[in-house]
């Protein structure tokens, strides 16, 4: 499955003692880049979500936020007056040597009152809202791969069409160029010698013509080029149809399809290079430099694939 890199997922999951909001977002990058941003109380769910992100995501950027948002109930209505005073002699002993040292506020107050969530309670939620926040994030990089995937496959198609002009072309842009030759040769002749060809015979004629369109022929020769071209094309198509490489074995080695379509492009714009070296005509060289300009196009789009 082609995946882009780009996309945002949430999820929440409620308890008795509140709410844990987990939003998950991605971007491109060529490695696999996780950032939390986690309050203190949420810290030790960062090794569990990171161990679920690193299960299913192999490139990208990775910000992972978490919050938490307690119910106002019977377990935070109420304070404790013994930990009151016992929070009013500690700020009373700190001011002693630290004057303007300021009072905690109510809502540290109301969070230092409330009951302890149990951290395997923690953990459950971290595992309820980031499985459902991963899976929301996973479906909308599908999405955004398959539009990735769609203009890839239409370029891929119009340089299918342009490789099979090339190849019919060829026939043609020898046979022009045979009767070129033939026609300088007939033209060069008579300044060469009055009686140029009086001094030449016509198989001599026709085998010099013969040899000169011989070594261009040669010259241009792109068969091999084209080939190539083709075969990167079809390798192209499978990658984006989502069938993993043979030797894959898991999820995590069939996912790296942007590294693989990057190497692609490289070889695909070799070929159209030599190509355009080799090019006999006007129009192999704009044939060239059309698919140069689709190439370009698809690695733009693949620069956003997992």
């Amino acid at each position: 499955m082609i995946r882009s890199m780009t996309a945002f997922g949430s999820a929440k999951a409620e308890t008795e003692f509140g709410a844990l909001t987990i939003e998950i977002r991605s971007v491109n990058s060529r490695f696999l880049d996780l950032n939390f941003r986690l309050p203190e109380e949420l810290r030790l769910l960062e090794m569990p979500l990171r161990e679920m992100v690193t299960r299913h995501i192999t490139r990208g950027k990775v910000e992972v936020r978490a919050n938490f948002s307690r119910k106002a109930g019977p377990h935070t209505a109420a304070f404790d007056t013994d930990v009151l005073a016992s929070t009013a002699e500690l700020l009373a002993a700190a001011r002693r040597v630290i004057p303007d040292v300021q009072a905690p506020r109510l809502s540290e107050l109301v969070a230092s009152n409330s009951s302890e969530i149990d951290p395997e309670t923690w953990v459950e939620m971290a595992n309820d809202a980031g499985g459902r926040a991963l899976a929301d994030l996973q479906a909308a990089r599908e999405r955004e791969g398959q539009r990735l995937a769609d203009v890839m496959q239409e370029c891929a198609r119009a340089m299918n069409e342009i490789v099979a002009d090339v190849e019919s072309a060829l026939p043609q842009i020898l046979e022009d160029h045979q009767q070129k030759v033939g026609q300088r040769l007939r033209d060069a002749l008579p300044l060469a010698s009055p009686e140029g060809f009086a001094l030449i015979s016509g198989e001599e004629l026709s085998a010099r013509i013969a040899q000169e369109a011989s070594m261009f022929s040669l010259r241009i020769d792109v068969a091999e080029e084209l080939s190539r071209l083709r075969s990167h094309i079809a390798e192209l198509e499978h990658i984006l149809a989502g069938r993993p490489a043979s030797s894959s074995k898991n999820q995590k080695t069939g996912g790296a399809a942007g590294k693989r379509l990057d190497f692609l492009f490289q070889e695909m714009n070799r070929e159209a290079n030599t190509l355009g070296s080799k090019a006999g005509a006007i129009s192999m060289t704009r044939a060239a430099i059309d698919l140069k300009l689709l190439i370009e196009q698809m690695r733009e789009q693949a620069q956003n694939i997992e």
